[in-house]
């Protein structure tokens, strides 16, 4: 089995669509239904199941499993090689739903690491325990839980999220909303999937509602300004009132203990993490987030040479 075809594999069956995926892989259709054939022959079972769409089958999925693993060690056996013959601490690959929350970490780090190379890689909670188990990552931070075997995880912070309205809303003059009160609001959030989402949807479907919503958006700024422009509210982290896409109109709590969200770092945990990768997760927890500046009693690793 060659190496490109098992990562084209890969993609088919992440999208579990072929032309999608040829379009992803930049190769011909007919190209790429050959070489998912030819794997096939070469396993003596078919992975796909081909009644109507496209879809990833039981022996598809063990396969797939044990390709992210082989491929995701090969990757890392390069890493550790390109790391031990050369000078500098090489680089890190961290994953997140969002980057606005680490900024801060980010900046303090590539300015202790200059020559560290750090590639950023937007993800869906979803996708995060596949990443890390085919080390196509070395760090995730989700907010939201991520249900995976074979992950380790430090918990960042915890905080409340509210709902953000515009300056002349007729909630604008209040401390606390229910819950109850949010079911006929027009809203503006992202799109599902997201952990902004997940949490809108959950809260009223406690209370066998669906939310009202008007607007779907992937742009955490894009989202506030909609807010502020009085096309709706949306439900806001705390962390957001103090950072660049801040609502420009009124923060209001939530009364309920549900809503909240926990901010944590995800690794694998039997998976050595390069020194580049150990160094980042040693600064992102030992931030200190009410304070946007390092923490006095971070963890310490030292800086390899």
């Amino acid at each position: 089995m060659e190496l490109n075809s098992l990562r084209q594999f890969l993609v088919v069956a992440r999208l579990e669509h072929l032309s999608r995926a040829a379009d992803e892989l930049r190769v011909a259709q007919p190209s790429l239904s050959r070489t998912i054939a030819r794997l096939e022959s070469e396993l003596g079972a078919p992975l796909f199941d081909r009644s109507g769409r496209l879809r990833l089958n039981d022996a598809g999925r063990l396969f797939r499993d044990y390709v992210e693993r082989s491929l995701g060690e090969l990757e890392a056996g390069r890493r550790a090689v390109a790391e031990a013959t050369s000078e500098g601490l090489g680089a890190v690959r961290l994953a997140s739903e969002t980057f606005l929350t680490l900024t801060g970490p980010l900046a303090a780090y590539k300015q202790a690491h200059p020559a560290v190379e750090i590639a950023l890689h937007w993800t869906p909670a979803d996708e995060m325990s596949r990443r890390l188990r085919a080390q196509d990552v070395d760090l995730c931070v989700a907010s939201q839980p991520i249900q995976a075997e074979g992950l380790a995880s430090a918990r960042l912070f915890d905080e409340p999220v509210g709902l953000g309205v515009p300056l002349d809303h007729p909630l604008a003059g209040r401390a606390s909303v229910s819950v109850d009160e949010l079911a006929d609001q027009p809203f503006i959030t992202a799109r599902p999937g997201h952990w902004i989402r997940r949490l809108l949807d959950r809260l009223l479907a406690a209370r066998g509602r669906t939310p009202r919503i008007v607007c779907e958006s992937d742009e955490p700024a894009s989202i506030a300004e909609l807010i502020g422009a009085g096309l709706g509210v949306g439900l806001v982290p705390a962390f957001a009132r103090r950072g660049a896409t801040r609502v420009p109109g009124v923060w209001i709590a939530v009364d309920s203990p549900d809503c909240r969200r926990t901010v944590t770092l995800y690794w694998g945990a039997d998976s050595p993490l390069p020194a580049a990768a150990r160094l980042m997760r040693t600064t992102i927890v030992g931030w200190d987030w009410a304070a946007g500046a390092p923490g006095k009693d971070a963890p310490a690793l030292p800086d390899p040479a």
